[in-house]
């Protein structure tokens, strides 16, 4: 049980809560294992929008998002085993049953189980910086992976994207920029469920804003 974040209190992820063991084992390729997460879902569920969030965190913006909209179904990939725990633990506590968490790599499960024109949005929020020079592969927005996010965005679907790293936004303007035969670039529009003055509204955004730190955002429009 993971009791540092929940003040000594156990977590249990229970029916929200999914990891690699939930998946079918690997293929010798993608098209062999890609499926419709929707399958989640009662079938009466299952034509909802459906979303995806890279790196939830704790789920502050899920649990905020999905109970706004408990109509859309929501899928969010958390890699970090801790707060994929908490998160998972929120939602099931709140009966959010629209959402479902993963505890996995999220290119492992966009490029290997995720079926094409899948998802309405992408929400990809505060990702890692990796601001050393040597780590910047590990970097989660780079072209082959934006090129990934075409597949499974259903037409005209959108990603979203806020980073607080003045290099990393840097960083991902020049691989948006080798994909603009992909995608139409817009400014970034706060979700309804982020508070006043707020972009988002994840735990991170709200440290990175007591620390005085910018914050920046874009938006990409399936062509």
């Amino acid at each position: 049980m993971s009791l540092s974040l929940s003040h000594g209190k156990p977590l249990e992820p229970g029916w929200a809560g999914l990891n690699l063991s939930d998946f079918p084992p690997l293929g010798q390729s993608p098209a062999e294992t890609r499926f419709d997460l929707r399958t989640w879902w009662p079938e009466t569920e299952r034509d909802r929008p459906i979303e995806l969030e890279i790196g939830s965190g704790k789920g502050t913006f899920l649990v905020q998002q999905a109970s706004q909209l408990p109509d859309v179904n929501y899928v969010g990939i958390e890699y970090a085993h801790a707060f994929w725990r908490y998160a998972a633990d929120r939602i099931r506590r709140r009966n959010l049953t629209n959402v479902r968490m993963v505890h996995a790599d999220a290119k492992t499960i966009v490029t290997w189980y995720c079926a094409d024109e899948l998802f309405r949005q992408v929400h990809v929020y505060f990702a890692d910086p990796w601001p050393k020079k040597r780590h910047n592969k590990r970097r989660m927005i780079q072209a082959d992976f934006l090129a990934e996010l075409h597949r499974v965005l259903e037409p005209e679907g959108m990603v979203r994207i806020v980073t607080d790293h003045d290099d990393y936004f840097a960083w991902i303007e020049d691989h948006v920029a080798q994909c603009s035969h992909l995608f139409d670039r817009g400014d970034f529009e706060r979700p309804a469920s982020a508070a006043e003055g707020e972009v988002v509204g994840t735990n991170f955004e709200r440290k990175y804003r007591r620390e005085g730190r910018p914050f920046h955002g874009l938006t990409l429009r399936k062509r």
